[in-house]
């Protein structure tokens, strides 16, 4: 499931500007982009983010500029003419014409707190609009989730209707495989090849083990219980690919005993509605 984030804020005489992008991943991944002047926030701006996103791949960037506003920070002259010398002498021998001044200040270390510390009121400033962005992201991931849950539904009804539109055709099965088998030992008694009532039993037992009610039964279970559990509060990705993999069970040893034409393109249309829903399980946290 993808999100996305962004909030601009100016304190202390900075424009901050954070950005969150996330991915659907098994745990959290956190990517941090951060100026050097923030490293020592890092532990808690991952502590944020991780008490508002509990899974996913997430890339998190902080960028400040300075509005010319601000006296509590300096500039590291030295290490700016040892970039700009580096720069200017590559740019020379690729003759290319590019301003690296405005490369430079967004390198890392070139502009600190003069204080060497990152103050209370800034620090509160980058955590209010860091929260501001992640809210941003999780409004923009519940969006994208209602409109998957729409989906996920559609298709579990579609498997429903699929399973109903099994019931003429299994009536008929029957009907057409006792008339066979009845002819074939009719055939066959007049023969006198084959004892009548050792037959009987083994067409009851046979019609026995084409019967699909159990399967249709366990299968309209796993969709209910697919529905309930994708209406539910928490993260429940991997619950609902397990549900998954028991549907997919029931719907391939509905399609094994089927033994008719007709119920075997339901059951592959099933399979094909199946898919559909484990692709955009995986984009479900």
């Amino acid at each position: 499931m993808t999100g996305y984030g962004k909030c601009s804020k100016e304190v202390n005489g900075k424009k901050l500007t954070i950005e969150v992008r996330t991915l659907n991943s098994k745990g959290l991944d956190v990517n941090l982009k951060i100026p050097g002047m923030y490293r020592e926030k890092e532990n808690e701006l991952r502590n944020l983010i991780s008490n508002k996103l509990d899974r996913g791949k997430i890339d998190f960037w902080l960028n400040q500029e300075d509005l010319g506003e601000s006296s509590n920070v300096k500039i590291d002259a030295g290490l700016v003419k040892s970039y700009y010398n580096q720069l200017t002498k590559i740019g020379t021998e690729l003759n290319t014409d590019t301003d690296w001044m405005q490369i430079i200040f967004r390198m890392q270390d070139v502009v600190k707190p003069a204080d060497g510390e990152i103050t209370e009121k800034e620090w509160k400033g980058i955590e209010a609009v860091a929260i501001e962005a992640l809210d941003q992201c999780m409004k923009f991931r519940r969006s994208e989730g209602e409109q998957l849950q729409i989906a996920l539904i559609d298709h579990v009804k579609r498997i429903e209707e699929l399973m109903t539109g099994v019931e003429p055709f299994e009536t008929n099965r029957v009907t057409r495989l006792r008339e066979r088998l009845m002819k074939n030992l009719e055939d066959s008694i007049k023969e006198g090849k084959v004892d009548k009532d050792r037959f009987e039993q083994e067409i009851i037992f046979y019609l026995e083990k084409l019967d699909i009610t159990e399967e249709k039964i366990r299968l309209r279970s796993h969709l209910e219980y697919f529905v309930e559990t994708l209406k539910s509060e928490g993260f429940n990705g991997r619950k609902l690919n397990f549900i998954g993999q028991e549907m997919g069970r029931e719907i391939n040893t509905l399609g094994s005993k089927a033994n008719d034409s007709d119920i075997q393109k339901l059951v592959v249309l099933m399979k094909d509605e199946l898919e559909k829903i484990k692709e955009q399980v995986l984009n479900v946290l």
